[in-house]
């Protein structure tokens, strides 16, 4: 009787044990998927950075001075444009899909300050340039990224082209900037006004001076959101 006893507590004891384990295995595995869940971009849909820079839709960059520009750093001897070092920045931690909003006709000058004066001719007419590049599946993506610098306290008219080609409506713009100091300016209300059924989520400024070392700042607008 005894040994009947016995082994009986040793199987109950046994099969206690055994629920124990697969528990704390659950509740690991649980953990693991939530921490899998905050690192990882969102999976009811794709991320977009659209980004506009003046490296790329300049004819002559070459002759254009970097110094003087809130658009465009001097990396390893090239030139590199703001807006588009923020833009890799984003994309390394969201893992979203890059597009460069390019224009058919570029600027076509030598010196910035010719730059400067067709740029501003350009937005006090309020022109709108034909786009070279277009997202051909923009209605797969639910959260677009959208930079741009900051030209005359404004958005480079090409930007304003982007936004009227599609309808965003049901999506979130998120909006970055890179200025030499006027911040975002306008440059949110008039997002809003050209998608007023797309949501508008905290944009982030980033000041052309801190540009190369803007990773953490970056990171941490990006766990806000």
């Amino acid at each position: 009787m005894k040994k009947i006893l016995l082994s009986i507590l040793i199987t109950v004891m046994a099969l206690g044990f055994a629920g124990c384990g697969q528990q704390e295995e659950s509740a690991g595995n649980d953990n693991q998927q939530e921490q899998t869940q905050k690192q990882s971009p969102k999976e009811d849909g794709k991320v977009l950075i659209a980004y506009f820079s003046r490296v790329g839709n300049v004819q002559e960059e070459d002759g254009v001075d970097a110094v003087a520009s809130a658009s465009v750093q001097v990396v390893g001897g090239q030139h590199e444009g703001n807006t588009k070092i923020i833009a890799d920045m984003i994309q390394e931690e969201t893992g979203g899909d890059l597009f460069f909003i390019e224009m058919e006709e570029k600027y076509d000058v030598d010196d910035y300050d010719g730059f400067v004066d067709a740029a501003q001719g350009e937005g006090s007419q309020g022109i709108r340039p034909a786009l070279a590049s277009h997202v051909e599946d923009m209605e797969s993506y639910d959260t677009i990224y959208l930079g741009f610098p900051n030209w005359w306290f404004d958005m480079p008219m090409a930007v304003y082209s982007f936004l009227e080609e599609y309808d965003l409506a049901g999506k979130t713009i998120v909006p970055f900037c890179t200025s030499g100091g006027s911040g975002f300016s306008d440059a949110i209300a008039a997002i809003e006004e050209a998608q007023p059924e797309a949501s508008v989520a905290e944009g982030l400024h980033i000041y052309q001076d801190d540009v190369p070392s803007a990773g953490d700042e970056v990171r941490q607008w990006l766990n806000r959101l």
